[in-house]
């Protein structure tokens, strides 16, 4: 069984990251550089310190809008200027940006597998893809309703409020989906749907002011085009998921 679990969720997140880094290179990744662009305020695209793998899992963004170039100028009591490693452009930033998407993969094919074997019902590809559109509901759509998918040169709130936030959506969402799925009573799915609703009647964290050196429009087509990389990712990942646990399940 566990021979199963751990060979089925490595086959499905090694081809889901190989696949979905193909995707970002032509959706994301472009969009990325731009927004690279304003954030330096120059004319030629710089390094970013956050894998593009944030693009694609929406996990919580990174401390500080300077953090995500190759130079980082912190100011605490006075200007300091302090030179980060980030990798380069090219295939460099593309091998690390497959790497990111390659560990996360695997661990979510780990969790969607997990879940196959705890339902205990049969699986198939089909019931892999529904798995999938859970995940994708829980980890993306639920918090990006109150975090959405941010671009380079955005201003945020507290990394840590963030995170803390993001935890809770995500943790609330699973919860009131399990509910409303899995349990028969009427009061349980309603209740369920109000376990989604509550991280956003409380909300989240915002910056203390909005704008950023990145245009709205450069913003908005990042935030959706991070959004569908998501729904193909977890889409993908959740059939080739429910392939390969069938196939070794014979």
């Amino acid at each position: 069984m566990i021979k199963r679990v751990f060979l089925a969720a490595l086959a499905a997140g090694a081809l889901a990251a190989v696949f979905i880094t193909a995707v970002q290179a032509f959706t994301t990744t472009p969009i990325i550089l731009h927004a690279e662009e304003y954030e330096k305020g120059q004319a030629s695209s710089g390094r970013s310190a956050v894998p593009v793998i944030l693009t694609v899992f929406a996990m919580p963004p990174a401390a500080s809008q300077s953090s995500r170039n190759g130079e980082v100028l912190t100011v605490q009591g006075g200007a300091t200027s302090k030179k980060v490693w980030s990798p380069g452009d090219g295939i460099e930033r593309t091998l690390y940006t497959g790497l990111a998407n390659l560990l996360a993969a695997v661990g979510f094919a780990l969790l969607i597998v997990a879940c196959f074997v705890i339902h205990d019902k049969p699986i198939d590809a089909r019931r892999g893809v529904m798995w999938g559109i859970a995940g994708f509901a829980i980890f993306i759509l639920a918090p990006s309703l109150g975090l959405p998918p941010e671009a380079p040169g955005a201003k945020a709130a507290g990394l840590i409020d963030r995170q803390v936030w993001w935890a809770f959506a995500t943790a609330m969402a699973a919860l009131g989906l399990w509910l409303m799925v899995f349990t028969r009573h009427g009061a349980l799915k309603v209740l369920g749907v109000i376990a989604i609703a509550v991280p956003h009647l409380v909300g989240a964290p915002q910056p203390a002011e909005l704008g950023g050196s990145v245009p709205p429009e450069i913003a908005g087509h990042f935030a959706a085009a991070s959004i569908v990389v998501n729904a193909i990712f977890w889409t993908s990942l959740g059939w080739l998921a429910g392939t390969f646990y069938e196939r070794l399940s014979r």
